[in-house]
């Protein structure tokens, strides 16, 4: 299991409806819309890495007002 957190920005005034929108997605386990740089905060899983980057392009990414992006692996170290 790959687990990763996804930093989003979005539209102006859009973050509460994205994080919304993205809590619905199988795979992503918690959604919270936050101040900063960023707007949105994500974590999500996936069987594999393969499988997480299907999910952050091919169905966060594509969701109406996202931005950009950027995604951060969780390691153990």
């Amino acid at each position: 299991m790959v687990q990763a957190y996804v930093l989003i920005q979005t539209d102006v005034g859009r973050a509460a409806e994205v994080a919304r929108d993205i809590s619905d997605i199988e795979g992503v386990t918690q959604a919270e819309d936050v101040t900063g740089p960023y707007d949105v905060i994500v974590r999500a899983q996936a069987d594999d890495v393969d499988a997480l980057g299907r999910l952050v392009v091919a169905r966060i990414q594509r969701l109406d007002g996202i931005t950009r992006t950027l995604t951060c692996p969780i390691v153990n170290i």
